[in-house]
């Protein structure tokens, strides 16, 4: 194919309504999942013990990052790294929602979800990177209270955003039956309990609601990035 024809296909392929559509949604989610199970499953085997609770003594705490640096600096790594996907996923679905002609809030809000979820995972990643690197020369309360910015970071933060990310996606679902719709109502429940999570800052008794919008969210995430369709002619007539 010559260069003059080239003008004249790409000219065709937007008339025909053929964007290029990015990263595949799902695979990313999947990425972002395996990276947040492998910072807790990692570190652990490396350290012999799991990474410490922020109700933990603050010596306990920083006897953990001292006597394994490596496993802090795994954990804020993998972190980190599982907040760069997880960014781009908020893009291509927020791409994907307009091109099927949502122009309700529920794509910008997942847009900002995500993305505040993505900045609040690397923000904890870089913390807990940190203290991997320099908690044997700080005292235990200043390193206590790293980890608990940490937590609240990559916990109460991380959940919020992403309960955002799932409902932006999960109202025009369930009402344009763009997944099915136990999975639509599915996240709406995920949705909740991310916008709820919050309150584990004044009752520690909901501290369980993070780790659930965490793995099991970032699951439906995938599971929507596969099954969303790419452009309206694959909506379902309703």
């Amino acid at each position: 194919m010559t260069d003059s024809a080239a003008p004249l296909v790409h000219h065709e392929d937007a008339r025909l309504g053929r964007r290029p559509d990015g990263p595949n949604a799902g695979i990313l989610a999947i990425v972002v999942l395996v990276l947040s199970i492998a910072s807790v499953a990692l570190p652990a085997m490396a350290a012999g013990t799991a990474y410490p609770s922020t109700s933990a003594a603050s010596d306990a705490i920083a006897r953990y990052f001292r006597d394994h640096p490596f496993s802090g600096n795994l954990t804020g790594f993998l972190a980190f790294g599982a907040s760069v996907p997880l960014g781009i996923y908020a893009a291509t679905t927020y791409a994907r929602l307009l091109r099927l002609g949502i122009r309700v809030p529920g794509p910008n809000i997942s847009f900002y979800g995500g993305i505040a979820a993505s900045v609040m995972l690397a923000a904890s990643g870089l913390l807990i990177w940190a203290m991997g690197q320099s908690a044997g020369e700080a005292p235990a309360a200043v390193v206590h209270l790293v980890a608990d910015a940490a937590f609240a970071l990559g916990g109460f933060g991380f959940a919020t955003g992403t309960g955002l990310l799932i409902a932006g996606i999960a109202v025009p679902a369930l009402i344009l039956r763009l997944t099915p719709p136990w999975l639509a109502w599915a996240g709406l429940v995920l949705a909740v309990l991310g916008e709820i999570s919050f309150l584990g800052m004044l009752w520690p008794g909901l501290d369980y609601l993070p780790p659930i919008v965490r793995f099991i969210g970032l699951a439906w995430l995938a599971a929507v990035g596969f099954i969303l369709p790419r452009n309206r002619h694959q909506v379902p007539k309703r």
